[in-house]
């Protein structure tokens, strides 16, 4: 990824040059706070967390014990649990998001007025922190007091679910239920990835060329055929890369299932790094802790590999050259996805049967309702009836996209209008789609009985700290492997990709005895240097290729007359790459704002607590004060929803130059 600038004969090269690079100066000057700060972050971490898995703590002290922390995972049933409850979390989950979201692109694509509009309410469920997600989600679940049982048992379909078996009894206690929690934690998962996905589809909706439609369509090829043969080959590639990088997340994913179930009831909904945490923060045993997590290494480092070749390959990397295989080695290779789908889904099945066939059926029921449209408008393409035809695809289109709006949208509205409820209109469910009267009295109850204030102030200066660190790092080493050639400059990219994705879950428990050694927990600083972990990688990959898609002529340009490189750099590249740093600094801050598990592990003083960990905070027991934490929601929500409202344009421009092109 390095740029494409002329270099000068080899004769005016110095031997040190010819060795590591032309620019290789500029270029340690310019890495070197990213290498700093990613390797001590990170890769130590990472080290550290290998050598602490061979330890055992007894007392203040930890002997040293070998594999025997890995040994004993092979008896340890609640590993076991962790480890199945986090492929199933994940299989179901990008499944239903697949599906999801692509029929949202396609929804989306289909629109010629409001398309932005439409895009924006959609993108609002991943834009909003996760705290807000589970609280609104607990709430609509709650056995008693919650919507979504007074809506099924009002219209009927709740006790229908039970009489048919899909759900043991009526009213269901969708979070406390063991047939019913990892369901349900799947459905608020998909709730907040589908906009991901669908956004993700739309571009590459976008990209398909639309000769390739319009020649099928000669041909004769029917709405079906045409998506099968034309719109999933043009979509193959950004299906893959999005499953594969949404797979990473949601595989280690710790602060929704703990925000809803804390992996409960039992051990029902327990992910592998909610495993680790108990282990090792809260028996303190960092040895058995480190071990959870790094033997699941090579899941998330296949993935990871997965990921990087893809992205390498949209670069433009040059493929290396292909070994002429036998002809049974092709009918291997194609059968083999569906090979390992089979296989998958058979583990899925072993693992989980109910969520299997509940799962399935629904998914089901979505396939077969959209094949059904389809099958429609072609029959009425075919006997001539355009006009018929086109009047069934647009009032099918606009009852699935109302449905869908209403589906990321009501969770929101929920959160909005309790937050003007009074505490007697919350406990006692009146006027509960609309307050009567609307009132202040939860902001008001949030500010006196909690330290939000406190919280809030913590929260804007740990992110903006952190953004204003990554954006510094990342301008710097995303011009030097956008433009500068020295040698190693591959490697580096792809360690930066590496550590981008490189989960949380390996780095919280080195992370903390590190802080611990240096006395840092419990203290804001604990947080400015962690958080960096995983917005300067992201920032870097994203501001590479950013710079990568500007003129190199116009670089050339201001070095002809006169201006250092540095100088360059400074008053012709940065202004021009104000949409990517833009868009970086919408990211870093959101990603901050947002961040749960670092701050939940470091932190436990009140008066140093973020945002998020703070409202997990304001939960004692089985009381919940709903209505303050609908107040604290909607106070978090805002600033987030309104940055991307107004970044857009820089997001969406920022996104396609660093992303597609990086």
């Amino acid at each position: 990824m390095t740029g494409t600038s002329p270099s000068p004969g080899p004769g005016s090269l110095t031997t040190t040059q010819r060795r590591l690079g032309r620019d290789w100066r500029l270029a340690a000057l310019f890495l070197t706070p990213t290498a700093v700060l990613v390797s001590a972050l990170v890769l130590v971490p990472i080290v550290q967390s290998a050598v602490t898995s061979t330890t055992e703590r007894h007392g203040q002290e930890s002997v040293f014990v070998g594999l025997g922390n890995y040994l004993s995972l092979a008896g340890d049933d609640q590993f076991r649990t962790g480890v199945v409850n986090s492929f199933v979390f994940t299989a179901y989950a990008e499944i239903f998001k697949v599906v999801l979201g692509l029929a949202a692109a396609l929804l989306l694509h289909r629109q010629r007025r409001g398309r932005a509009v439409l895009t924006g309410l959609l993108l609002v469920p991943w834009v909003v922190p996760t705290v807000v997600t589970a609280f609104s989600w607990r709430a609509l679940l709650d056995p008693i007091f919650g919507s979504v049982n007074t809506l099924l048992t009002a219209s009927g379909i709740g006790p229908l679910l039970a009489d048919v078996h899909l759900i043991d009894s009526w009213p269901a206690g969708w979070l406390s239920d063991t047939s019913l929690a990892m369901p349900s934690v799947i459905l608020v998962n998909v709730w907040k990835g589908v906009p991901f996905f669908a956004v993700c589809f739309l571009a590459g909706l976008k990209a398909i060329p639309a000769d390739l439609y319009e020649a099928a369509s000669i041909d004769g090829a029917s709405p079906w055929r045409r998506f099968v043969h034309v719109t999933l080959p043009g979509l193959r590639h950004v299906i893959t890369v999005t499953v594969t990088l949404s797979s990473i997340w949601t595989f280690n994913n710790f602060d929704l299932i703990w925000l809803l179930t804390q992996g409960g009831p039992g051990d029902v909904t327990a992910p592998y790094v909610l495993v680790a945490y108990s282990k090792a923060i809260l028996q303190l045993q960092y040895g058995a802790g480190a071990a959870v997590t790094l033997v699941m290494l090579p899941v998330i480092g296949a993935l990871v590999f997965v990921l990087v070749r893809l992205l390498r390959q949209e670069a433009g990397t040059k493929p290396r050259r292909r070994i002429r295989m036998p002809e049974w080695a092709g009918t291997v290779r194609t059968a083999l996805p569906w090979i390992v789908t089979a296989a998958f889904t058979g583990l899925l099945a072993w693992a989980s049967p109910e969520i299997f066939w509940k799962a399935a059926v629904v998914l089901g029921v979505i396939l077969l309702i959209a094949v059904a449209v389809g099958k429609a408008v072609s029959v009425l393409n075919s006997r001539g009836g355009r006009r018929a035809s086109s009047l069934v695809a647009n009032l099918g289109s606009g009852v699935a996209l109302a449905g869908l709006l209403a589906f990321v949208l009501s969770p929101l509205y929920w959160i909005a209008v309790t937050a003007f409820k009074s505490e007697g209109q919350v406990v006692m469910r009146a006027n509960d789609l609309w307050p009567t009267p609307w009132t202040l009295e939860q902001f008001s109850a949030l500010f006196t009985n909690q330290p939000f204030g406190r919280w809030y102030l913590n929260t804007v200066l740990v992110s903006a700290a952190s953004t204003a660190v990554a954006l510094i790092c990342a301008a710097l080493a995303g011009y030097a492997l956008a433009r500068l050639r020295f040698r190693g400059a591959q490697g580096f990219t792809v360690t930066v990709l590496l550590t981008y994705v490189m989960p949380g879950a390996l780095l919280f428990i080195p992370l903390y005895q590190l802080l611990i050694g240096w006395r840092l927990t419990d203290s804001l600083w604990s947080l400015v240097l962690t958080y960096p972990t995983f917005t300067i990688p992201f920032a870097t990959w994203l501001l590479t290729g950013y710079f990568a898609s500007i003129p190199i002529e116009l670089e050339e340009a201001a070095l002809v007359d006169g201006s250092t490189r540095i100088q360059a750099f400074r008053r012709v590249v940065l202004p021009l790459a104000k949409p990517g740093l833009l868009a970086v600094a919408l990211f870093t801050l959101t990603n901050a704002w947002n961040e749960f598990l670092f701050a939940f592990v470091f932190i436990t003083k009140d008066e140093y607590k973020t945002l998020p960990v703070g409202m997990q905070s304001m939960i004692a027991g089985d009381v919940v004060p709903q209505g303050q934490l609908a107040a604290a929601s909607l106070l978090v929500s805002i600033p987030v929803v309104i940055m991307y409202a107004f970044g857009q344009r820089f997001l969406t421009e920022g996104l396609t130059a660093g992303a597609v092109k990086g």
